[in-house]
């Protein structure tokens, strides 16, 4: 070290002790190898004090009284004329300071990037790992519970649902055929299809009323029965709602009304496109129901869905009818007073 070979010819005469009990006796003090050396006025080293352990004792005059770090009874005693020798301790000790690691940086070093990773945790894995834990364990019965709240909601926009004794079948062969649990008809509000959670799925009225055939509203459920394999609606309703949210859904077993009206909101403010003819055409071919009068529902020059119409799983062999006519003429004037 530069500070220690500048010190490293400098002597100083002062008192030394070993023990508290004993006298001081008159010692030559240098500065060595990292080390404060004492030794008899014969030249014989006596003691070897590490500098990093040398602490300065309270006294009183112009002098000054060391001691080895945890040993207060044995001291050395350097007198005011040895100001040089007090100095180059002095420096030596505070040199020695410096380079000490400091815990308590470290210290706060280790909490810092624990907190940073505690807060990286919970922005970035406990909001999906949350949304995962609910949708393993919240019962089905819970969900559909869940989708009965959400319609309550659009129904305060749309109008209540379509009733009607008469088209009742036809909404339940409807529902049987593409494989849902229930369809409901709403008056307005509502894009064309909406699936809920529960396996319950909205359709607009007009999708029965403006068509000749079944076949473009049993499209429509298909289309949302698909998309929700590829996103389940209570997954997008918990990652809509948040973290809070769905740990209180979890510890409460109920979603805050909050959440709700927002979710609602939301879908009815939003229009999600239609999915691709390759996700579709596997459902349509399962539920036995023609896709080509779903794809002129949706582009009646059949250009954006000609994939739908070339590829129609039923176009060799026309299946079973959805419905008799009678049903189906039923089912159009659900919504009519």
């Amino acid at each position: 070290m530069t500070a220690l070979s500048k010190y490293d010819r400098l002597e100083a005469t002062g008192l030394w002790r070993a023990t508290s009990s004993e006298q001081r006796r008159e010692v030559v003090v240098s500065i060595g190898d990292a080390t404060l050396v004492i030794s008899d006025l014969n030249d014989q080293a006596l003691t070897h004090w590490s500098l990093a352990a040398v602490e300065r004792v309270p006294s009183e005059g112009q002098g000054a009284v060391f001691c080895p770090d945890g040993d207060p009874n044995e001291t050395l005693d350097l007198g005011p004329d040895e100001a040089e020798m007090i100095e180059a301790i002095n420096m030596l000790r505070r040199a020695v300071a410096k380079s000490r690691p400091k815990p308590g940086r470290l210290r706060w070093l280790g909490a810092a990037a624990s907190m940073s990773a505690v807060l990286a945790l919970t922005v970035f894995w406990l909001p999906g790992a949350l949304v995962e834990h609910a949708l393993r364990v919240v019962p089905y019965v819970k969900e559909a519970e869940i989708g009965a709240a959400l319609l309550a909601r659009i129904e305060r926009v749309s109008g209540p649902p379509c009733r009607s004794v008469g088209a009742s079948p036809a909404l339940t062969m409807l529902a049987e055929r593409t494989g849902v649990d229930r369809i409901v008809i709403l008056p307005g509000g509502v894009r064309e299809a909406l699936s809920l959670p529960g396996g319950t799925v909205v359709l607009n009225r007009i999708l029965v009323e403006d068509f000749d055939e079944p076949d473009v509203a049993a499209g429509y459920v298909l289309n949302e029965k698909v998309r929700d394999v590829l996103a389940a609606p209570l997954r997008q309703l918990l990652e809509h709602a948040g973290t809070r949210a769905t740990a209180t859904l979890l510890t409460t077993g109920k979603l805050p009304a909050h959440a709700l009206d927002a979710y609602a909101e939301a879908q009815l403010a939003n229009t999600v496109g239609p999915l691709s003819a390759d996700a579709l055409l596997p459902a349509f071919s399962e539920a036995k129901v023609r896709s080509t009068p779903y794809a002129l529902a949706r582009d009646i020059s059949g250009e954006e869905t000609l994939a739908l119409i070339e590829a129609d799983p039923m176009g060799g062999t026309p299946p079973d009818p959805i419905m008799r006519d009678i049903m189906w003429l039923q089912l159009q004037a659900i919504c009519e007073k």
